[in-house]
């Protein structure tokens, strides 16, 4: 598991300070990518790219400006061409469970412009991930 904080800034909520819902997409983002550049996993080389396919994300508490969350990314599946990602927000003082996310992201040759498996050395990275493997 891979844990980045994010403080929630004013442009991501609405007019009662609450955290927008589009919001939680970007913040699942940038976890996202935050814990691919950890492990060494090329997210985009020119060549070969991570694709977002479908992305969801259940909304269990209200979340405010000002506050920090824990985003909590591992690592749900791994298929021959995709890879599952989960997401959980915290909110850091209370611990409140915020929201929870789940995205598929497959690999993709941009010339060819189709799917493509996932490098062994990836699979390899990713699987110390697992998620319940901590």
């Amino acid at each position: 598991m891979d844990i980045l904080d994010i403080k929630v800034r004013v442009s991501e909520t609405d007019l009662l300070g609450h955290i927008n819902n589009a919001s939680y997409f970007i913040y699942m983002e940038e976890a996202r990518i935050d814990f691919l550049k950890k492990l060494d996993i090329d997210i985009e080389n020119g060549d070969f790219a991570f694709m977002l396919v479908s992305a969801k994300c259940d909304f269990i508490r209200q979340g405010y400006f000002g506050k920090t969350l824990k985003v909590a990314t591992e690592v749900l599946k791994i298929g021959t061409k995709s890879i599952t990602l989960t997401s959980t927000m915290t909110e850091s003082e209370s611990e409140d469970l915020i929201a929870r996310g789940e995205v598929v992201l497959v690999y993709f040759d941009v010339h060819a412009e189709q799917t493509i498996e996932i490098p062994e050395s990836f699979k390899d990275k990713l699987q110390a991930h697992m998620k319940g493997d901590d």
